[in-house]
């Protein structure tokens, strides 16, 4: 397991994570860095760049996706997808992402991420089979799994895309089968499709439709942290929380938690670096009194920028 190694607003006392200036939405407000940035080929000649997006509440006009140095795309703020293409082929780039505010400020750029185009394979125009046997499930009102047969090529599938009607939402390396969409609208009928691609732009046919139609409200329970578990330490003569849990299942990185505490106290915790992939855990002070019941939950950001829902809460005395 790994550790949180940057966390902000750590006393207890408080109950949101201040940063001063303004409230998040208000104009004077500097927008943050994007966060969980990827970048993957999509043929010899493109790329996908995908990131969460910003809160809600961040008030963002838009994203710009930059290569090196130079601007190569901008979506507004409700989206967070990419397609750089005239790139060339056997080639190293490095991408970043930046948020535009409100009042049309930009924000710092995100940490680069590398690609790595592959090699133009002549003369290849078999496209990949289309991926078979499509399917999926809500899972809360802003997202759903959809999961695929794999295709395949003469060559290699590269990558397959997720369009939502007519318009390509979505990526993932040609090695996954299966992904989360967020970002959708609670009490929303949904169709996707899947195609595959390869390295020379050939598309597959397009799969069979799903049919999603995401709930009206939105319990949590599917964007929870699962398997939390809370337990107490003694050390120096005070008493810690120390917190596990298995991160939500949901496409994008998971960077930041929110942790609560008898009901109203309030930690906030950042990853340093890449959060991990599997179980995470995080230790904080309570108290010097034994005995002590206290009450705690946590509840990831999802990639899309809202709060997913609350873990189980775990009840914890001092000193057990």
């Amino acid at each position: 397991m790994r550790r949180a190694v940057v966390v902000v607003c750590v006393l207890l006392s408080v109950t949101s994570c201040g940063r001063g200036g303004t409230a998040d939405g208000d104009s004077g407000r500097l927008p943050g860095a994007p966060t969980g940035v990827t970048a993957a080929a999509g043929s010899a000649t493109s790329v996908h760049v995908m990131w969460n997006a910003l809160p809600d509440g961040a008030g963002i006009r838009a994203y710009e996706v930059y290569r090196g140095t130079t601007k190569v795309g901008e979506v507004p703020g409700s989206e967070h997808m990419v397609e750089v293409t005239r790139l060339r082929p056997s080639t190293v780039y490095v991408f970043t992402v930046r948020a535009r505010g409100g009042d049309g400020s930009l924000g710092p750029g995100s940490p680069g991420v590398r690609a790595t185009t592959p090699a133009l394979l002549a003369a290849d125009r078999s496209a990949p089979t289309r991926p078979a046997h499509p399917s999926g499930r809500a899972v809360g009102s802003r997202a759903v799994q959809l999961s695929w047969s794999a295709s395949t090529d003469d060559r290699a599938v590269l990558s397959y895309d997720v369009y939502q009607g007519d318009a390509r939402i979505h990526s993932v390396g040609g090695n996954q089968t299966a992904t989360v969409v967020t970002g959708l609208r609670p009490g929303t009928r949904y169709v996707f499709t899947v195609r595959a691609g390869d390295a020379a732009d050939n598309l597959s046919p397009a799969s069979s439709a799903v049919r999603l139609t995401t709930p009206g409200g939105d319990d949590g329970r599917d964007t929870a942290p699962t398997g939390f578990t809370s337990k107490s330490h003694a050390e120096a003569g005070a008493y810690y929380l120390d917190l596990a849990w298995d991160p939500p299942r949901v496409d994008g990185v998971v960077t930041e938690y929110q942790i609560r505490l008898d009901g109203t106290a309030t930690t906030s915790l950042v990853w340093g670096g890449t959060p991990p992939k599997g179980r995470s855990a995080y230790s904080f002070y309570v108290g010097r009194d034994h005995g002590v019941v206290h009450h705690v939950r946590l509840r990831a950001r999802l990639p899309d920028g809202t709060w997913g829902g609350w873990s189980v809460e775990r009840a914890v005395p001092t000193g057990s």
